[in-house]
């Protein structure tokens, strides 16, 4: 007999407790957690499942890129959250998989920074960490760009260590590998990246935690942290985010506990953190685990430098012109789910 889990939530909590009670009724019968056959098998995407999620994403894409194009004649941060949003309802979404996330300048340093009413200024990174949801399936997407178009040296120092790691972690993806691993992978580069600009003294596997404080990502399907065992080795169909960051918090410096290593790493690093202060970076893409390899799911949006400085530079001028241009017209028609399928 398999009974429903009850330490998630409520609902499955008085079913649960009645465990002793079945087992006493039936004799002989085995009692178990039925959690994990239910995560195994939501784990594995199924073809049809990919394309739910595939156009979860294509509209997730398409509120980026409006956003990166608008975001120079924004004022505050909930105007820009507001085009995100009126995006996913145009487009037929069920709505967003989770409360969208839209911080610039010191605002983009917080990890899950929920209320956007900052100001959108000129020189300062926006981030927008965004999804839609289709079909009760999530997309999951983050990009750092900045609000006038162009990267400063330093916002480009950090946003290339990022983006490196990120580069890292797709090249390792494979069947058979565990996300732990990959997780080394990216730490490993941003560790090496934060000493090389002095933001970190020394690699320990410790220091580089106070600008990078997260893991690399998780899995994603109906629940944008969707179920699933992260020591299962990758296997073609799964699909996780692959979303590391740098974060330069402005207060990180005063809250770090007044200990003598503590006092050394500051005065080491505190003329660099002056230069890179208030800049916060995370880049995520949706990654589909295929039989040789992966495949990037939301592909499509700007990523490198290059590619979003142009990208600003002529969807700025002609996204008030023609509101659909950044949209493939097929993409217009909702996928729905039918007998034949």
């Amino acid at each position: 007999m398999l009974l429903p889990n009850g330490d998630r939530d409520g609902n499955g909590s008085r079913e649960y407790s009645q465990e002793s009670r079945f087992a006493a009724q039936l004799s002989g019968q085995k009692v178990e957690n039925a959690r994990r056959i239910f995560d195994e098998l939501r784990l594995i995407k199924s073809p049809y499942e990919i394309k739910l999620m595939q156009h979860a994403i294509n509209i997730s894409n398409e509120a980026h890129m409006r956003s990166m194009a608008m975001a120079s004649r924004t004022k505050w941060e909930y105007e820009v959250q507001a085009e995100v949003e009126y995006t996913f309802r145009r487009r037929n979404a069920d709505f967003w998989g989770y409360p969208s996330i839209v911080g610039c300048g010191p605002n983009a340093t917080t990890l899950h920074y929920q209320i956007p009413a900052g100001e959108v200024r000129s020189g300062d990174l926006l981030l927008m960490d965004v999804g839609a949801e289709f079909e009760h399936y999530t997309a999951d997407i983050t990009r750092t760009f900045p609000v006038n178009g162009r990267f400063t040296k330093e916002q480009k120092e950090i946003y290339q260590i990022v983006f490196d790691a990120q580069e890292a972690v797709a090249k390792a993806t494979r069947p058979g590998v565990r996300f732990s691993a990959l997780q080394q992978i990216a730490a490993g580069v941003i560790e090496d990246g934060l000493l090389k600009l002095g933001l970190i003294t020394k690699k320990d596997g410790r220091q580089f935690r106070v600008w990078y404080m997260h893991g690399l990502g998780h899995w994603l399907g109906m629940n944008v942290h969707d179920v699933g065992d992260y020591g299962t080795p990758l296997a073609p169909g799964m699909i996780f985010t692959n979303e590391p960051g740098i974060y330069i918090r402005p207060d990180t410096l005063e809250w770090l506990p007044d200990t003598p290593e503590n006092r050394e790493f500051k005065t080491k690093v505190g003329p660099v953190f002056e230069k890179y202060k208030s800049i916060g970076v995370r880049i995520e893409d949706d990654m589909l685990v295929t039989a040789d390899g992966v495949e990037w799911m939301s592909k499509d949006l700007p990523r490198t430098i290059a590619d979003i400085e142009s990208f600003i530079a002529r969807a700025s001028k002609e996204v008030a012109y023609r509101p659909g241009l950044l949209v493939d017209p097929n993409q217009r028609v909702p996928i729905r789910h039918t007998a034949a399928e």
